[in-house]
């Protein structure tokens, strides 16, 4: 037999092999967590890679998902073998031409990467939520539990959908699967070749829409023969099941792995099973061995085809011996009689009872659950509580597992601690930072171990949903078997911590097993560095005997030219330290690897990773261990004291990575959540934050208006506002004549800072005397920190100043406005948030926003911390986020609603005249409202009018005082998922606030303004 190549790569990856070389048309459109399968196509498309026919499929990208299936569709219909990619919400909007191509029975398969979908709130992770939303549609459904399964099931599905005429969703789970780095056997072209059938190609050609044999396809139909069309597709779905299981047969004699569409795993003689499907699976095999090797009778039956349900072939899958069975859901649906697969599994066995099928002679107890919703978490001891369960002479049915649910008491308790680790696993984890090269650095580890190693190996990465800027955390395992843990390390042999801030932050060394290895990247030497740690890290170091090893990465990296990617560095310390690989055989391979992934960035990238290679074994130091703790460094509290209840109870949470444990009550039940929390969660990930130089400061307000975060501040007071300043506060004269005689000050919030530097790039006043510095200048955070804390703690008590005092068109005035868009997560340095922060100054404490899913709702809206904030006031931007499709839409919505409420307070408000005052009703109807003293004129009358309305005890007095503050004029910004903004109808204004890169700011009233080719114009 020929010998099979292995590689290491993920589902995405995997899958996009398959179905590229299996395709001639491919339509795409990125949705996270499906996004690199379209990308890889195109990538390949670009470097004319054929396809197993020896043509260059081609590969587009549409405007929406529901182009990219409606291309799918013309495309099958005009005889071309075509597929597409996509998840979540992507799914939903290909509904519509899924119904249509499964209705003409037309051969396809779709690949999905199943993700969770937005109710209450977006989630980019996993579960089976859009996957159930479409089994509805006629489309075959068959599902992967591992990179491996996705891999094969990729192929299998397209020989079934030829055949069957049935088109396929083929899912696996996003993230845990999608993106899990596994060692895999590469099918060949002659694999593919062998499982597609030419004869089958040729019949679905046939049935193209061709001038030269023309039909009609797609009619009306009349109540008449509507009915009797649907029923005529029964024979195809009751072949399908069969063909799906000779596709898998024919594909185990190529192969020699064997799959079926039911499989049974464990004892011969179970008396308690699991059904469900999906990475979950995985886990349930493993604990299956473990649980049997314990005396016990457990199995599980691993669901693959699910459309069509085969009920005779699940049921005579079971042993004989079941007495009692749970289903476990991936997803949630409200108000149904239980989830989909558990609905399902009950049907098939009453109906196995009635027609007299299968082994089992008795209808087994038969419970469901829910689990692993939006990819949390499910363990061995999940599945060990599922099992005990089913022990009970009662099982509790309709249960959940991972979560403490204290509302409606559906949870399963579990044992957190309990873990069946293997201990020829070596097993580590990696704290990185978004962006700074951990993840990239270690799933290159994953392909170096596991193509220069008999180990198997798995690599799964924990990214929070920001981007850059974000805790990433690596789950790295290698063995001598085939890996079934779909789950977290819970005991780590090797613990990587690539942030020095980390320390303060995160108890990292939790998971570390005695006798386990610490390495720490810390800018303190092997002797300085034991003073440095927290003493609850020193105290876990000591008790576990851990040995311990420090590196100051961030020199290496910039002695090699790097600057902050520190990923070569840390990647050469694992190694040197595991030993998982002999060291020079694994420096040999980081050299051979970074070669292959900086080749294309010039030999000056290449060389610098090179010497970062050749430099860090000599900055690598062990760390003779004290048998002591003698830190008098606390752990950092997730928020500080003063912040109130909710922020502290939940939200505090969440930021010090205990949200899994947060029980059901203490969220909120439709996804409200408050503002102006970001300046609680002190993320302290700026290496260096901007120093103010007042003497070379020519107030020209720019280091704060291109600030991305909201950190760098402008106040101008009154002298008497500085008493009890401390020391360290600084200030001066204001050099703006129209504010003579009052003070100025730049202040930092150190904490908030990302280091981005973009404030010093931009600083156009230099300092004569040192030409190298500016009049803002970056400086190392950690020695600075105490007491720009007390500064900026100082300066936020001094008052802003008066808005109807400032001249918004001037920026060393209009900087001075506060920023109600502070602290987000965005990227450091991004360049969407300065204009988000410039409209939240101009007109943010009369805003709405209508927000699209992307960069900006992930930045302004992720859990758990806010950056949309309010003033003294507690006026502020409202901010929703409803689809990435339809935020035009859904902000015009919104303008409409206004506008309606506004013209019926003002319909009330002329009913009135007495009892208000004709005054006030004529200067409230007929107020310009056009700029900053106008609206404060505004809210004034307004302000008495409601006061007067409250005396009065009539329902259209009560209406009125509950629609009052529209008759303020509201701005409704449209933000874009990539930045882009834009506002409807705030009244009167009528000029463009800016344009930027990815950024459209717009004021829509009576003109519309447009940003075409950089040069803006305007239209009517």
């Amino acid at each position: 037999m020929k010998e099979r190549i292995h590689k290491t790569l993920d589902a995405n990856e995997a899958v996009a092999y398959v179905a590229y070389r299996l395709s001639e048309v491919i339509a795409i459109y990125p949705i996270t967590p499906s996004s690199p399968m379209g990308e890889w196509s195109d990538e390949w498309m670009a470097a004319r890679k054929q396809n197993i026919w020896g043509t260059v499929p081609l590969v587009a990208e549409m405007q929406s998902e529901g182009g990219a299936a409606a291309a799918v569709h013309g495309a099958l219909q005009a005889g071309s073998l075509a597929t597409t990619f996509t998840a979540s919400q992507g799914l939903l909007l290909m509904i519509p031409n899924m119904y249509k191509i499964a209705g003409e029975l037309t051969p396809t398969v779709f690949h999905i990467a199943a993700r969770s979908l937005a109710a209450q709130a977006l989630s980019i992770f996993g579960d089976h939520s859009d996957v159930m939303a479409a089994r509805a549609t006629g489309f075959a459904f068959l599902c992967s539990n591992s990179v491996q399964e996705a891999m094969d099931m990729a192929l299998i599905a397209q020989a079934a959908t030829l055949k069957s005429r049935i088109p396929f969703v083929h899912f696996f789970d996003g993230f845990r699967t999608s993106h899990e780095e596994c060692k895999v056997e590469v099918l060949s072209e002659d694999d593919l070749r062998s499982m597609i059938d030419s004869e089958l190609i040729a019949a679905h050609r046939k049935r193209s829409l061709s001038p030269d044999h023309p039909v009609l396809r797609g009619t009306a139909q009349n109540p008449d023969v509507y009915f009797q069309a649907r029923e005529t597709v029964n024979s195809y779905y009751l072949a399908c099941p069969q063909i799906v299981q000779d596709a898998m047969d024919q594909f185990a004699k190529l192969t020699g792995r064997k799959y079926q569409i039911y499989e049974y795993y464990g004892a011969h003689n179970a008396d308690r099973v699991l059904v469900l499907m999906g990475s979950g699976a995985e886990a349930v095999h493993e604990m299956v061995d473990y649980l049997n090797g314990k005396g016990e009778k457990v199995g599980v039956l691993k669901v693959r085809l699910y459309r069509p349900f085969d009920m005779k072939r699940f049921v005579e899958a079971f042993p004989e011996s079941v007495k009692s069975i749970a289903v476990l859901d991936r997803t949630k649906e409200p108000g149904s009689a239980g989830e989909p697969l558990y609905l399902d599994v009950v049907n098939a066995f009453q109906e196995a009872m009635t027609n007299g099928w299968g082994k089992v002679k008795k209808i087994p107890k038969i419970v469901g659950g829910r689990y692993g919703l939006s990819s949390k978490e499910f363990s061995p001891a999940m599945v060990k509580a599922a099992f005990e369960n089913l022990s009970g002479e009662r099982p509790k049915n309709h249960f959940t597992i991972g979560i403490h649910d204290d509302v409606t008491h559906t949870s399963l308790p579990y044992d957190p601690h309990f873990s069946i680790e293997p201990d020829n696993v070596i097993r580590a984890l990696f704290y990185g930072l978004g962006s700074d090269g951990t993840v990239g650095a270690n799933k290159n580890s994953i392909k170096i171990i596991g193509e220069n190693t008999n180990n198997y190996v798995q690599g799964y990465f924990v990214y929070d949903s920001k981007k850059a800027g974000a805790v990433t955390v690596s789950h790295l395992r290698f063995g001598p078997k085939p890996i079934h843990s779909t789950y977290l390390i819970t005991e780590a042999n090797f613990i990587g911590c690539h942030q020095p801030f980390f320390l303060e932050r995160f108890d990292m060394l939790q998971h570390a097993v005695p006798g386990g290895t610490f390495l720490v990247n810390t800018p303190y030497g092997p002797e300085d560095a034991w003073a440095h740690f927290p003493k609850e890290i020193q105290k876990q170091i000591v008790d576990k005997k851990l040995k311990l090893y420090v590196i100051d990465a961030y020199q290496v990296a910039h002695e090699s030219g790097m600057g902050r990617r520190i990923n070569t560095v840390m990647q050469v310390c694992f190694f040197a330290i595991s030993g998982v690989l002999p060291k020079d055989e694994a420096i040999a391979a980081i050299k051979d690897s970074i070669q292959k992934t900086y080749g294309k960035k010039g030999e000056e990238i290449v060389q610098m990773n090179l010497d970062a290679v050749d430099h860090t074994l000599a900055h690598l130091h062990e760390v003779k261990v004290p048998n002591r703790v003698d830190s008098k460094i606390e752990m950092l509290r997730a928020v500080p004291e003063e912040a109130d209840e909710f922020v502290q109870g939940v939200l505090a949470e969440i930021v010090a990575g205990r949200g899994d444990e947060l029980p059901v009550s203490a969220l909120p039940c439709d996804g409200t959540y408050p503002t102006g929390t970001s300046k609680w969660e002190k993320r302290n990930i700026g290496l260096e934050i901007p120093v103010w130089d007042p003497g070379v400061c020519i107030q020209c307000g720019k280091c704060a208006m291109v600030c991305p975060h909201g950190v760098i501040r402008i106040k101008v007071y009154d002298q008497k506002h500085l008493q009890g300043a401390p020391s360290t506060f600084k200030s001066r004269e204001t050099t703006d004549l129209e504010w003579k005689g009052l003070k100025y000050t730049i202040q930092v919030a150190p904490e908030d800072c990302t280091g981005c530097g973009i404030c010093v790039d931009i600083c156009p006043a230099k300092n004569k005397s040192q030409t190298k510095l500016k009049a803002i200048n970056m400086n190392p955070q950690e020695p600075l920190r105490v007491e720009e804390r007390k500064n900026w703690d100082f300066f936020l008590k001094i008052p802003e100043m008066d808005r109807r005092k400032i001249k918004v068109n001037s920026i060393r005035q209009q900087q001075v406005q506060e920023p109600l868009f502070e602290f987000s997560s965005a990227c450091p340095g991004c360049g969407e948030t300065p204009y988000i922060k410039l409209l939240t100054q101009l007109f943010g404490d009369r805003a709405v926003v209508a927000n699209a899913t992307g960069c900006s709702s992930i930045y302004g809206g992720n859990l758990p911390m806010m950056p949309w904030t309010k003033n003294k006031e507690g006026r502020g931007p409202a901010w929703s986020n409803s689809l990435f499709e339809d935020n035009a839409e859904f902000g015009f919505g919104m303008r409409l609603s206004i506008d309606q409420q506004r013209e019926f307070a003002r319909e009330l408000l002329k009913k009135f005249p007495s009892e208000v005052g004709t005054d006030l009703v004529d200067q409230i109807l007929n107020a310009n409202q056009k700029d900053e003293s106008d609206i404060h004129e505004q809210r004034e009358r307004v302000a008495i009018l409601k006061q007067k309305l409250s005396k009065l005890n009539t329902s259209e007095a009560r209406m009125l005082r509950e629609l009052a503050d529209y008759l303020v004029k509201k701005s409704v910004w449209i933000v874009g998922g990539d930045g882009w903004a834009y506002d409807i109808g705030f009244g009167g204004l009528d000029h463009v606030l800016a344009s930027g890169r990815n950024v459209n700011i717009l004021v829509l009233d009576t003109e519309v303004y447009s940003n075409t080719g950089g040069q803006m114009s305007k239209s009517t």
